[in-house]
């Protein structure tokens, strides 16, 4: 059995590359390449009745990129499978992917072995994802848990706000009425609980929850 295989990239460098790994691969025909998900997106709308198995796309790309490309794919031809082979790896990306249904992510350095191997299981109906892309989605996903996990106290708020707003120890305690050595503390305590070094740490903190900003 042939599998009919789209491939979308703007390196031409690098779509040259899988063009020329496929061409060894009997089980495979790579029916179409292109620049851009626009082009993608136009040939398999004036091609509907074409059997394509699996489309290979990057991320980062003009006019239409692999997010809206995948998007598109999985609203209006569930069948074709999508797999994103890029060079970002943030954990927001593959986040947004996974919630939009991709059946596999590989980074673009991934060997061609695992190339093969994600390709197989797709077209196998199973998702893959590579090692590297598992363990930045999972190690971002249990800092936020442990994010969530931290709760504030009114005064520990009232304290890391001051602290960013770059407020003196003793200009804190004369605000909140409060000893020298209670501000201390509390500066101490909340780098312990918010695992952080140091009062730029914090200030990071308070910027990130938008303290600042109240």
């Amino acid at each position: 059995m042939k599998y009919n295989l789209i491939i979308v990239d703007d390196h031409k460098m690098f779509l040259d590359g899988l063009q020329s790994i496929f061409e060894s691969m009997k089980e495979y025909n790579v029916v179409l390449t292109g620049k851009n998900g626009e082009e993608i997106l136009k040939y398999l709308k004036n091609n509907k009745e074409e059997k394509i198995d699996l489309v290979i796309t990057d991320i980062t790309m003009p006019k239409l990129n692999g997010i809206a490309l995948n998007r598109a794919i999985k609203e209006e031809r569930k069948t074709i499978k999508t797999l994103v082979v890029s060079m970002h790896t943030d954990a927001k990306m593959i986040e947004t992917l996974i919630n939009e249904d991709v059946d596999g992510y590989v980074p673009k350095n991934a060997e061609k072995n695992e190339l093969s191997k994600a390709i197989e299981t797709i077209l196998n109906g199973e998702k893959y994802f590579s090692r590297e892309i598992k363990e930045i989605y999972l190690k971002s996903k249990l800092s936020m848990k442990k994010e969530e996990e931290i709760i504030l106290t009114q005064r520990e708020i009232q304290v890391v706000t001051l602290i960013a707003k770059e407020f003196t120890t003793q200009e804190i305690a004369d605000k909140l009425f409060l000893s020298k050595h209670t501000i201390e503390s509390y500066r101490k305590n909340l780098m312990n609980k918010l695992s952080v070094r140091n009062i730029a740490g914090l200030t990071k903190y308070a910027l990130k929850k938008n303290y600042l900003d109240n």
